[in-house]
C-alpha cells in the first residue's frame, strides 16, 4: 500500500460544512472528497500527480 502524507488543514467552518455535505451526497469521507477535488483541480490545469520512485530498502549507495 502506498504511504499517505498526513497534514493539518485549517479552514473556514462554512467551507467545512459545504465539503461535508458534498461528501455525504457523493458517498465519500470528507478526506476522500478533499483529495478528489484536489486531483480534479490539478487535472483541469494539466497536472498529473506521479508516485515517487520506490527506494531500495538498503539504500542508494
Amino acid at each position: 500500500m502506498a504511504e499517505r502524507k498526513a497534514f493539518l488543514l485549517r479552514m473556514d467552518p462554512a467551507l467545512w460544512s459545504a465539503l461535508e455535505s458534498l461528501a455525504q451526497r457523493e458517498l465519500r469521507s470528507v478526506n476522500a472528497q478533499i483529495e478528489f477535488l484536489l486531483r480534479e483541480a490539478l487535472a483541469r490545469r494539466g497536472v498529473t500527480p506521479t508516485a515517487p520512485e520506490p527506494r531500495d530498502a538498503v539504500g542508494d549507495d
